[in-house]
């Protein structure tokens, strides 16, 4: 499969281990930084990452210098990245069966908004570009997904109701699009049959998670060694790579697995409670929650600051560009504000602004096969697209302010 970018830089020669250390450590301190600017100025730190790896590829380009960066790098960065976002996403989640609704209705806002998205930006690309439909589908599957890496660092200061309700969006939208992403790049396409083998594996992966989940559980709560973070997180990554194999989508036992770290106090199964007590659960959840905030932090800071440095600002200026993307964000925001006001008919700000493109797009693009390439389809169009939708994002929580009766309720 050819890669989508081609990062054709010059290398930088020279570069002593030292130099690269402190290169690197400052990266980690910017982003840190970020962060708390983030807080006041209310513009979300990946988007100031991005914007940094931007300015850090005009600056390269003007003076003739620059990076080698593989394409596998950034796809390592992004698929880890992935799969702390969806664990600490779980991590972070509360059940309780006052929030069935909340759920539910997260649940179809991420299902309906996507279909929406994925049929009008479908229209575009088949209508203008003049391809295959099934490979203009694939395209905008990719396009249809909210970012769930940008969404959630970007909730601080709304309310609980409505950080809850966008962090479930943001982790169904992921989990939709990458399973209708698989379904439609297999080879059988979209039968009766591929259906079926669909929810098959839906079902094997619930059932795959609790299994999984509860050998996790003994390594945690049962284990005398202090070294279980990163045994955990191997596992992980084993087990997502092994259900991307058999084509199972293995992020739902990493949510499950994390919904219920968080959620153990629900289980009423006297010998499971025996075999793990909640106090001992909770301390593990604990200190896995605080793990992997700070691992997915370190991970989205290299992530974006490298995909910032691979945009190309002059594809970017392309007129078809510019049209097929601005369409494409139209799309986006008028199935999102049409959805939120008329089906759930409530207060839709700043909700309706949380229509970022990021991480999970990024990776899906790069494993679109060769065989469902779009040929006309300028990879300018990704980068706009992403760029412009951070920006709407931006937009939308420095313009937020909390109503009175929203203070109330929060405090």
């Amino acid at each position: 499969m050819v890669p989508l970018f081609k990062f054709k830089f010059h290398i930088v020669q020279n570069l002593s281990t030292e130099v690269i250390l402190i290169i690197l450590s400052a990266v980690v301190v910017v982003s840190y930084l970020f962060s708390i600017l983030s807080r006041y100025i209310k513009v979300p730190s990946v988007l100031l990452l991005l914007m940094s790896g931007v300015v850090l590829r005009v600056i390269a380009d003007a003076n003739n210098k620059g990076i080698v960066i593989p394409n596998r790098m950034v796809e390592f960065l992004g698929v880890t990245g992935l799969i702390m976002i969806i664990l600490e996403a779980g991590l972070d989640l509360k059940l309780s069966r006052g929030k069935l609704s909340l759920i539910r209705n997260s649940f179809f806002a991420a299902l309906v908004i996507f279909l929406l998205s994925a049929t009008g930006i479908s229209a575009i690309l088949y209508y203008l570009l003049h391809e295959p439909l099934r490979n203009c589908v694939i395209y905008a599957t990719p396009l249809s997904i909210m970012s769930s890496s940008i969404v959630i660092p970007s909730l601080h200061h709304l309310t609980a109701l409505k950080k809850e309700f966008l962090v479930y969006e943001a982790s169904f939208s992921d989990i939709i699009g990458i399973l209708v992403f698989n379904l439609l790049t297999e080879g059988e396409g979209v039968s009766a049959h591929a259906m079926s083998m669909f929810f098959v594996n839906i079902l094997l992966s619930i059932i795959l998670s609790l299994v999984f989940s509860s050998l996790l559980f003994l390594i945690l709560t049962k284990s005398a060694l202090n070294i279980k973070f990163f045994l955990v997180f191997a596992l992980l990554i084993f087990l997502y790579v092994g259900g991307k194999m058999l084509h199972l989508p293995s992020l739902i036992v990493i949510l499950i697995f994390g919904l219920l770290m968080n959620n153990w106090q629900l289980v009423r199964i006297p010998y499971l409670r025996l075999l793990f007590p909640p106090s001992a659960v909770q301390s593990v959840t604990s200190l896995l929650h605080s793990l992997t905030a700070e691992s997915s932090f370190l991970i989205r800071t290299f992530f974006f600051i490298l995909f910032g440095y691979s945009i190309n600002l002059h594809l970017i200026a392309d007129s078809s560009v510019i049209t097929i993307g601005s369409l494409v964000v139209v799309v986006l925001f008028i199935t999102r504000f049409m959805y939120l006001r008329f089906f759930l008919k409530e207060n839709v700000y700043p909700e309706v602004m949380f229509i970022p493109r990021g991480l999970i797009t990024i990776l899906l693009f790069y494993k679109i096969p060769a065989a469902f390439r779009l040929q006309s389809f300028n990879e300018g169009i990704l980068f706009f697209v992403v760029l412009v939708t951070s920006l709407i994002l931006m937009l939308g929580t420095i313009f937020y302010r909390q109503k009175r009766d929203e203070l109330i309720e929060e405090s």
